[in-house]
């Protein structure tokens, strides 16, 4: 991501009123204008980025929200000794004329920011006038990811990022933003515009787990989870061998398609269907004649019978 300068939000000359009552909001005494540095930031946008993945355009509106008020820091090391700056106001920016790579308008989340003017920040301040620092990343957390191709989530289905089916170029689509954790400085972001590092790079679950000492939690939830999905996969494949011994006409790969979008109420309702018809296709056949009248044998043949 690059840093931004702009007569209104550059540095100490530039900032108003208005700029410092929002700044002052997160501070404990009022600061003035020549106490603070400020300057704009891209945090996010909606194009697919190098990991083949993309905000969704309502994600960034909730994103925009999400964070103000959080800190920024280097390389998304989680220490209070590396808090640098903080975004005091942003806004979703729409770039006229500009699609992403799936056709969509181009869009971005501005933040503004602050530091303080201590003879500490002087070394920071002059990287950032001389655009040292420039490329930055969001940790992040998202309600839900899916393929772009099929809606399934994100690595349950079989399509690869990248590719394209049907027209349709596969990605992930980052939805429904949760949380905001912290914007960083980094060395190479995710994203070639915007540079952005998402949550499932930078705070993935297993680190939000041992951050909170719930590791164990975790491993169970992720083997209850396998579990699951090899019994889904099993009930999908029963129904799939249900419906060719009960002759319904459908194709065997159209079925597989079917049940691959249904959940495990309609799937236990098929099975039960098809069990019923492929019982009355074929009838269970008993081999001993139990409670049934003896047939006549002749007399010659009863030295055989047992």
């Amino acid at each position: 991501m690059n840093v931004t300068k702009q007569a209104c939000c550059g540095g100490a000359a530039g900032v108003d009123a208005a700029e410092l009552e929002q700044i002052n909001r997160f501070t404990r005494k009022k600061l003035t204008a020549e106490e603070v540095y400020t300057f704009a930031v891209r945090l996010c946008d909606n194009e697919v980025d190098r990991d083949g993945e993309r905000f969704e355009t309502g994600t960034l509106d909730k994103l925009a929200q999400l964070f103000v008020g959080k800190t920024g820091i280097f390389d998304h090391n989680w220490s209070a000794a590396g808090q640098t700056a903080r975004i005091y106001r942003t806004q979703v920016v729409d770039e006229p004329g500009v699609l992403t790579a799936v056709g969509d308008p181009y869009r971005y989340v501005k933040g503004y920011a602050y530091l303080l003017r201590t003879a500490g920040n002087e070394e920071l301040i002059a990287q950032l006038d001389g655009g040292i620092l420039r490329e930055v990343s969001v940790g992040c957390a998202v309600e839900r990811s899916v393929c772009s191709v099929c809606g399934k989530a994100a690595g349950s289905c079989s399509h690869r990022k990248g590719e394209v089916y049907d027209g349709v170029l596969c990605y992930t689509k980052l939805e429904g933003a949760a949380d905001a954790f912290e914007w960083s400085f980094v060395a190479v972001p995710a994203q070639p515009k915007a540079g952005v590092l998402k949550s499932k790079r930078a705070v993935s679950l297993k680190q939000l787990a041992q951050k909170e000492g719930c590791t164990a939690e975790l491993e169970q939830l992720e083997h209850e989870a396998a579990v699951g999905r090899r019994y889904m996969s099993a009930l999908r494949r029963e129904v799939v061998r249900l419906c060719g011994l009960s002759r319904d006409g459908i194709d065997h790969k159209v079925m597989e398609g079917i049940t691959e979008k249904l959940e495990e109420g309609e799937l236990l309702e098929l099975k039960r269907v098809y069990a019923r018809q492929a019982a009355e296709r074929f009838p269970l056949v008993t081999q001993l004649d139990h409670g049934k009248d003896a047939r006549e044998v002749p007399d010659g043949d009863g030295a055989f019978l047992i």
